[in-house]
């Protein structure tokens, strides 16, 4: 069994080696003129289908004002589209266009084939690592 003491310095080795790596996965960027902010609104939309602001921002883990200013700038760009809901009129639904669509897929892309280049440079054996830990990682993330 482990001790809280190495279990102390797993954490405190472990957590900045994964934010080093975030941070680098995340600078790999196509367009870098929309925010990370605006990029994870358009995932949690792609990830969850048309919602109301309110939605995206408590998704967000924002204020609903918050949310106002980049929803309206994502519109602006043509990357998402407001459409009147179908059962409250009284409400907006907000999902991504074609525009928005492509955004996701070409940041995606960029980032899969920085990190495939990363990953490239490891043995076969340190990629097996990595594969027998990946369920691991899961674990973490979702506790």
């Amino acid at each position: 069994m482990a001790t809280s003491n190495s279990t102390a310095e797993l954490a405190g080795v472990l957590r900045p080696a994964l934010l080093r790596l975030t941070r680098l996965i995340r600078m790999q960027r196509v367009d870098t003129s929309i925010t990370l902010t605006q990029l994870s609104v358009l995932v949690s939309i792609e990830n969850n289908g048309p919602m109301s602001p309110g939605e995206i921002a408590s998704c967000e883990r924002v204020q609903p004002p918050s949310m106002t200013k980049v929803l309206a700038s994502l519109e602006e760009r043509g990357l998402v589209v407001r459409t009147v809901h179908p059962t409250d009129r009284r409400q907006a639904v907000i999902d991504l266009t074609e525009a928005g669509h492509e955004l996701i897929d070409s940041e995606r892309l960029s980032r899969d084939r920085w990190f495939s280049q990363q990953l490239a440079r490891l043995s076969e054996e340190e990629r097996a690592v990595l594969r027998k830990a990946l369920p691991l990682l899961d674990k973490l993330a979702e506790l």
